[in-house]
């Protein structure tokens, strides 16, 4: 093979290097093309301290001994960055870069910028292009464009692809499957959006995705990249966004992947003490380097153009921010100014945001961050962090820790509930119920919860009902929906059989009424980031477990009122204070039997009456079964509507 001469503008090459080219992934890569009136791949690669750098692959027998066969990568000047031409090779092409180090030694490296990969456990890339897919989802583009996400439902369904549904070990759902069988559960349960956990490519199946090598190849597990736009593209004709869990703080060590690309540190950090992640045995990028950011924000636009994604859910937020975040003593670090914070991480999240939304306005990018840094939802302008929403740990781990509590005891944990209201507004909040919560000994969501067989239906139904209606959107990981017992296995599908019994059938057809009854009533997602959208009725009855609160839409028409009971305690009348008189509809009772509840009688509607109490003029008498939670909806002001 013939190396060409420079294939890359000089525009191209400053952008890159000074971490401004947002779209490296066109420069980079191998690239299907004709040059002089020959069809060949061009292929262009960052690794300036090689010596030399070459692309073998079939072509050559895998190797570069032949010159005449290999493909000899030309340096362009300074710039860090070779360029080369193979003539007559097309899409399919298996190839690997083999680069030699200042030091005369070889790697073998996947390019980094590769469209597709091997199937696992072979590593090579292979040329592909991405640009045949005939795109049908303009109805739902043009739609998202005029309706932000802030004033509108969010249900989100997280999921793995590979462990949703399993026949067999490692016999999964391709993309056009789950085109079909994940999309259409999706939309029948009333979700609104999927979250999909890692699909860039990994060598490891029970790393779930979270340690990548191939950045802009869509993993081959589940088939060619043309099926993963075939997914998305259903969804959104379906009504569904899609999310993709986003990995950009760190990258796994294996030979083939980015670490120690040319022989040096390239994407990460020279000093091993700032790019050691040891709880996850990988490497931290170097966030300064600018050729670094021009590779990561172009891989988060690379998502939206290419596929069409609707959001990132952006991993690890805290371990970015902090430079010693689960480091022991030895390896800690200070920043140039005495401090712990990660600037140059935090400079480099503000620019990739402000980047993202320069050219998709109507994105959702979400932070999984676990730590107390202020203003993450807060524009960059305002000295934020530029994300739209954020995941909120916090209410996640109280609530949690509150409903594991035996109902005997949680009059003394009754804060827990109530807290996360003091903070509520503070960011734009993700209520997450993740993959996280039901892994590594943690126990599923159902099996978490305490009590008999039955109670533990019983609180989970309860749980559902008040994170539904308490302010913030809402993400739920598979198997949540129907009560999966064990804990996420993630080498093996959902539990499905388990619909066969009774209760956990339920369990689904409440989820699936419970998302509807979200879905319907403005009051419960239309004032999520505004404090006039929650009053708390009753915030402080600890000792019978109960809370009770509303929820407005900024018509303030058909106020939604929710009333928990926490305990084993049932009250045929209990009363609530409420504003306005008339009737009040019930919504829904998670006490219902046809969800697996006890059926105590529960009248459809009440009438309001002229008796104070919790401070309102007016109030509502209601039968209040244990561990229930209970919605009602506000018919009229007028006392004998109905």
């Amino acid at each position: 093979m013939q190396a060409s001469p420079a294939l890359v503008s000089s525009d191209d090459l400053y952008l890159f290097n000074t971490g401004q080219l947002f779209r490296a992934y066109l420069t980079f890569g191998a690239h299907v093309m004709e040059v002089e009136g020959q069809w060949g791949v061009r292929f262009v690669l960052w690794a300036p301290n090689a010596r030399e750098a070459f692309v073998i692959g079939d072509f050559c027998d895998w190797s570069s001994a032949d010159r005449s066969r290999a493909i000899v990568l030309e340096r362009i000047g300074t710039t860090g960055v070779w360029a080369g031409f193979g003539r007559n090779l097309g899409e399919g092409l298996r190839y690997k870069y083999e680069i030699v180090d200042s030091r005369g030694e070889r790697r073998l490296k996947s390019d980094p910028f590769g469209f597709s990969s091997e199937l696992r456990p072979n590593t090579a890339s292979v040329v592909s292009s991405l640009f045949r897919y005939e795109w049908r989802d303009g109805g739902w583009t043009e739609r998202k464009k005029s309706n932000p996400p802030y004033d509108k439902p969010m249900l989100i369904y997280e999921a793995h692809l590979g462990a949703w549904r399993m026949d067999a070990p490692e016999q999964f759902r391709s993309y056009p499957q789950l085109a079909r069988e994940l999309v259409d559960y999706v939309r029948d349960m009333g979700y609104t959006h999927i979250e999909v956990l890692p699909l860039a490519e990994h060598p490891l199946d029970r790393s779930w995705g979270y340690q990548t090598t191939g950045y802009y190849a869509a993993t081959s597990r589940y088939g060619p990249p043309e099926g993963l736009m075939e997914l998305v593209d259903c969804a959104h004709r379906s009504g569904i966004g899609v999310l993709l869990d986003w990995v950009g703080g760190h990258f796994c060590k294996d030979e083939h992947g980015l670490r120690l690309f040319d022989g040096t540190p390239l994407y990460e950090p020279s000093d091993y003490r700032r790019a050691e992640k040891p709880l996850w045995g990988t490497l931290a990028f170097d966030f300064g380097k600018p050729q670094v950011q021009s590779f990561l924000i172009s891989n988060a636009l690379f998502w939206l153009d290419k596929y069409h994604i609707d959001g990132l859910r952006v991993d690890a937020v805290a371990s970015m921010i902090d430079l010693n975040f689960d480091k022991p003593d030895s390896m800690r670090t200070v920043n140039r100014y005495g401090g712990t914070e990660d600037v140059e991480a935090l400079a480099f999240l503000r620019k990739l945001n402000e980047t993202v939304f320069l050219y998709y306005p109507e994105t959702l990018m979400m932070a999984e961050d676990s730590s107390s840094y202020p203003a993450v939802t807060s524009p960059t302008y305002l000295g934020g962090l530029g994300f739209n929403y954020k995941w909120n740990m916090g209410w996640m781990n109280d609530m949690l820790r509150y409903m594991e509590t035996d109902p005997a005891r949680r009059p003394d944990r009754h804060s827990l509930i109530t807290f996360s209201m003091h903070y509520a507004y503070s960011e734009n909040y993700v209520l997450p119920l993740s993959h996280d919560e039901v892994v590594h000994g943690k126990r599923s969501l159902l099996n978490k919860m305490p009590g008999s067989y039955e109670e533990k239906f019983s609180n989970l139904r309860l749980f559902y009902g008040y994170w539904m209606t308490h302010p913030g959107k809402k993400l739920l990981f598979m198997g949540g929906e129907f009560g999966q017992f064990d804990e996420w296995k993630d080498d093996a599908g959902l539990d499905w059989s388990l619909l066969q019994y009774p209760l956990h059938d339920s369990m689904r057809r409440y989820v699936r009424d419970l998302n509807r009854v979200y879905l319907d009533r403005p009051a419960l997602w239309e004032n999520d980031h505004r404090p006039d959208g929650f009053e708390w009725i009753d915030v402080n009855n600890a000792a019978q477990c109960m809370l009770s609160f509303q929820r407005t839409s900024k018509s303030g028409e058909h106020p939604v009122v929710v009333a928990c009971n926490f305990s084993r305690q049932s009250y045929p009348a209990y009363r609530i204070g409420v504003h306005r008189p008339g009737t009040y509809r019930l919504l829904l009772s998670s006490d219902r039997s046809d969800y697996g509840g006890t059926g105590a009688p529960m009248p459809d509607r009440v009438q309001a009456k002229d008796v104070p109490m919790h401070g309102k003029a007016f109030s509502i008498e209601i039968p209040m079964p244990a561990l229930t939670v209970l919605l009602w909806e506000a018919e009229s002001d007028r006392p004998d509507a109905g």
